[in-house]
């Protein structure tokens, strides 16, 4: 890794501009555009980028909205072009263009809004991209592959004057909205801990194996910022999430909605000043490298989120697998869904339900229609921290070592680390998890413990946990620089 974060703020106090280096094939100059249409009667013209799973939701949302017409699809792949073209025509009339190369739509001055749903390692870039050519993004989450990318795009977003919303929904639908009012209203008392759960199974992506680029597809451009490398899964697309180049495992994937939900609970606003993982990929033996059993602890001073990720067979936490639970003085709120939820008593009894859903890609276009980014549920500053969270878990479990066997028994006695009761209570049912999975323990890695500035977003006195907040982008897919050392114009904290 030859870019630290604290090369990346340097390189940004040095640079004169922001630099968007995109390659050998010809573009246009991406001068920004006016504003976007503010009218009640203009139609939004709408692209999206990335085909497979969540763009064709992007493409259901934004094709619902009766303002906001699909212009454009783009796809390195161009099997999915077909397909896609009749989904569009199930949600709206007219036929969109359709490109491969994501900088034509940058190109394009006519499209006022991009929707991306990339693979992990695209998010940030492309999102960033789409601001400098004057365009307002709505982005899947994570919005980051990397610390320094979220941070950077916030940076850019604002010095832009971009509206970017991030794919976490949640924070759109009613229920939700009012089961966090009604936890920072103090109805359960003080919460000091709030557990976000990913228990989604995920069954082995089988061993690893020579596997095939699809026909037609630019495999270059597919990797984009990230290392070309050879592929060794037999399914070329969505494992990517199971490798760390592409992908961020479970805990940047499905529990990044989980752990925004944990955060947002807790009214957290900034990174946390510690964290420490312990999992593994335990029970199989295939071409993933992220894990599969994963317990994460974030330290917010008296607060804490612990969040755990089971890809084996398990049974439900208070009836959630995957949701929520926050811990307080006087009750305990439970979430099972992106919109709902239920408060009790700590004798169990209950107190309030909350549920009721609504559109994120609305919200976004009211905000692209005000142009003030205050108007989103899911700004990017917050997408930003709900996804660098699930970064610095992933991070210490890297830069951490194999659990000996000495230290195993000690694990299975409550004995490994000096924990509170939530912590060892958590610790005490993941072993008993693998034993029911008879997944061996000697696969569990314990994660160095990360030291945390949450303001200046680094790692103290840990240079392989620091260097792994960046990546180096390749030749052509560099990450822009911005021309002041900190966030520019961020949210208030």
């Amino acid at each position: 890794m030859t870019h630290s974060r604290r090369q990346f703020l340097s390189e940004a106090a040095l640079a004169s501009a922001t630099l968007a280096v995109l390659g050998s094939t010809p573009l246009t100059t991406w001068a920004a555009r006016p504003v976007a249409k503010t009218g009640a009667l203009d139609r939004l013209r709408v692209a999206v980028i990335g085909l497979n799973s969540r763009g064709r939701d992007l493409i259901k949302g934004f094709g619902a909205l009766p303002d906001c017409e699909i212009a454009v699809l783009c796809d390195v792949d161009p099997k999915l072009e077909g397909n896609t073209r009749k989904l569009v025509e199930t949600v709206q009339p007219g036929t969109p263009t359709f490109v491969t190369d994501l900088r034509r739509v940058m190109d394009d001055q006519s499209i006022d809004l991009v929707g991306i749903a990339t693979p992990n390692h695209w998010h940030s870039l492309a999102a960033i991209w789409a601001v400098q050519a004057g365009k307002d993004v709505y982005v899947e989450k994570p919005v980051s592959h990397t610390v320094v990318e979220g941070r950077r795009l916030v940076q850019l977003a604002r010095k832009h004057d971009r509206i970017v919303q991030v794919g976490t929904q949640s924070r759109s639908n009613p229920g939700m909205r009012q089961l966090i009012e009604f936890l920072q209203a103090g109805k359960i008392g003080e919460i000091k801990t709030a557990r976000g759960l990913c228990y989604k199974p995920r069954a082995s992506i089988g061993p690893k194996v020579e596997g095939k680029v699809p026909a037609d597809l630019d495999y270059d451009l597919w990797c984009g910022p990230a290392a070309k490398l050879p592929i060794t899964r037999a399914r070329f697309h969505y494992d990517w999430h199971w490798t760390w180049e592409y992908g961020n495992g479970d805990l940047g994937n499905q529990g990044v909605h989980e752990m925004d939900k944990a955060m947002w609970g807790l009214g957290c606003t900034t990174l946390p000043t510690r964290v420490l993982s312990l999992g593994g990929r335990l029970g199989y033996v295939d071409a993933g490298e992220t894990p599969n059993t994963l317990v994460s602890f974030f330290d917010y001073g008296p607060r804490q989120i612990i969040f755990e990720v089971r890809g084996l067979r398990t049974e439900p936490l208070r009836g959630a697998k995957v949701g929520n639970i926050w811990y307080g003085t006087e009750g305990v709120v439970v979430s099972t869904s992106y919109d709902s939820g239920a408060a009790f008593t700590l004798a169990g009894e209950p107190i309030q339900q909350f549920r009721g859903g609504a559109s994120h890609f609305a919200n976004f276009v009211k905000a692209v229609r005000s142009r003030q980014w205050t108007d989103l549920h899911a700004d990017v500053e917050v997408g930003h921290l709900s996804a660098a969270l699930c970064h610095l878990g992933n991070i210490s479990l890297r830069t951490g070592r194999a659990v000996s066997e000495g230290e195993r028994d000690k694990l299975q006695q409550g004995e490994l680390l000096a924990l509170d009761a939530e912590r060892t209570e958590t610790l005490s049912r993941l072993v008993d998890h693998c034993r029911a999975n008879d997944a061996a323990l000697d696969g569990l890695f314990l994660g160095a413990q990360l030291d945390v500035d949450p303001e200046r977003e680094v790692i103290r006195d840990n240079p392989a946990a620091n260097d792994l907040l960046s990546r180096e982008h390749r030749k052509g897919f560099e990450l822009p620089s911005v021309t002041s050392a900190g966030p520019v114009g961020a949210a208030p904290r």
